[in-house]
């Protein structure tokens, strides 16, 4: 054997997303930030809503606006995206992969910055690990 097939058998493989797979992700964290970016500047931040619903509308609308405040207030996106990307730190996994990324994206518009970017740096440094080994 040459060295260099003898550094590449050596060398651990990285978690490397498929195309299809990398696909599936771009094309979620595009419906992720489309909803969240809806959900903010249509529903949330919206005045007239905003009124109708602290007058006391009940609707499937201001249950929404409330259950979505309620959550960030609580910053369930921003610590969600960060427990899901440090499990996909410590065992790479797509599902999880995809997990955190959704939820750090959501976090990153409605009002969870710090841990959302948080839970971002860490999916990026999650690529650097390597993949779990098949038996």
């Amino acid at each position: 054997m040459s060295p260099d097939q003898d550094a590449e058998i050596a060398a651990p493989k990285l978690f490397l997303p498929s195309r299809r797979a990398g696909t599936l992700l771009a094309a979620l964290g595009v419906v992720a930030l489309s909803a969240a970016l809806y959900l903010r500047y249509s529903i949330i931040q919206n005045s007239t809503i905003g009124v109708a619903c602290e007058a006391g509308e009940v609707s499937v609308l201001c249950q929404l606006r409330l259950g979505v405040i309620s959550m960030f207030a609580r910053d369930c996106f921003g610590w969600v995206g960060m427990i899901a990307a440090c499990i996909q730190l410590w065992r790479p996994n797509i599902v999880v992969f995809g997990t955190g990324l959704i939820f750090a994206l959501l976090g990153l518009v409605l009002y969870n910055t710090r841990a959302s970017a948080l839970a971002i740096a860490l999916l990026v440094l999650s690529l650097a690990r390597p993949s779990p080994a098949k038996r």
